[in-house]
């Protein structure tokens, strides 16, 4: 008896069958199946030369009238541009019509961010045993939540860019753009503690670098041993697993703000480089600042 399914559907099948045997996480395969499901039959009985950018937009609005948010239709529409990419690759098609459909526009979403109270617990008493080198480890975590710096800022900084007696650092920011941030006394004491120690493992290894942060062999620390490190000691401290150096810059402006700081200061040491971008820390801010009024206000209970 002939296959009755049409000539998406088998083409679907034969691309969920590539990502399987290329060993693609099983989470994006079963995505990947119920979104093509969906757009096989949409498009119905068509043939590939009949299903234009035109078509695709209205597979998308049907996701729309069925309820789907925006990212699961970004979602959907990701996962017809791997279809059509596997379809060039095999010569089936000449175009990628979903090339010309826009991703829906995501609202930005940030991270729960530590409390004031979170993060001082964290730098209140010793490091946790978790900590591999906490002289290091502790100067991380004041860095990146005393100065709002990203993780590849941090592992960025050699010794000269430190002014201990101005308390400021030199940073370098995306696209080369430098920029001075100041420090506080915290800082200053994490750092003080952390030189010494770091010039002993230096000399046990019998190595010179520029770097600020080094790793137990002597060599610059990763991104992503950054990244480890942050959530180990974040989790030991009592703070949510998904914390990662990315949630200590957004406490640092939302904190900042909380506080009363000026946005323009808060940009500028962001190395943000339009307001816009700083201004979605407001959002954060002024829904902390309706649950206080909220609570406190006379007039509001």
């Amino acid at each position: 008896m002939p296959s009755s399914k049409t000539i998406v559907a088998k083409s679907v099948d034969q691309f969920l069958r590539s990502l399987r045997e290329r060993n693609a996480s099983v989470h994006t395969i079963k995505a990947y199946t119920g979104d093509l499901a969906n757009f096989a039959a949409y498009v119905g009985p068509r043939g590939w030369r009949n299903i234009d950018h035109v078509t695709i937009r209205g597979f998308l609005s049907h996701l729309y009238e069925k309820g789907l948010g925006k990212t699961s239709v970004a979602r959907s529409l990701a996962a017809v541009r791997s279809l059509y990419r596997w379809l060039a690759q095999e010569g089936m098609v000449q175009q990628n019509p979903a090339a010309l459909v826009s991703t829906p526009k995501l609202a930005k979403k940030l991270p729960r961010v530590p409390t004031i109270e979170e993060m001082n617990s964290v730098f209140d008493g010793q490091m946790p045993e978790a900590a591999a080198f906490p002289e290091r480890d502790r100067v991380m975590f004041e860095l990146l939540y005393g100065c709002g710096i990203r993780n590849s800022e941090l592992i960025g900084i050699n010794l000269d860019d430190i002014r201990l007696s101005s308390e400021a650092i030199l940073i370098r920011g995306k696209g080369k753009k430098e920029r001075y941030v100041p420090f506080g006394e915290s800082v200053t004491a994490a750092l003080r503690a952390y030189l010494p120690a770091r010039q002993q493992k230096l000399a046990e290894r019998k190595k010179a670098i520029s770097a600020l942060l080094i790793n137990q062999r002597g060599g610059r620390l990763t991104p992503r041993s950054v990244g480890r490190i942050i959530k180990k000691i974040a989790i030991a401290k009592g703070l949510s697993p998904e914390v990662h150096p990315h949630t200590l810059r957004h406490a640092f402006a939302t904190h900042m703000l909380e506080e009363g700081a000026d946005l323009r200061a808060i940009q500028e040491m962001l190395g943000h480089e339009r307001l816009s971008t700083t201004q979605r820390y407001t959002q954060l801010s002024v829904k902390h600042l309706l649950e206080v009024y909220d609570q406190t206000h006379p007039r509001a209970k």
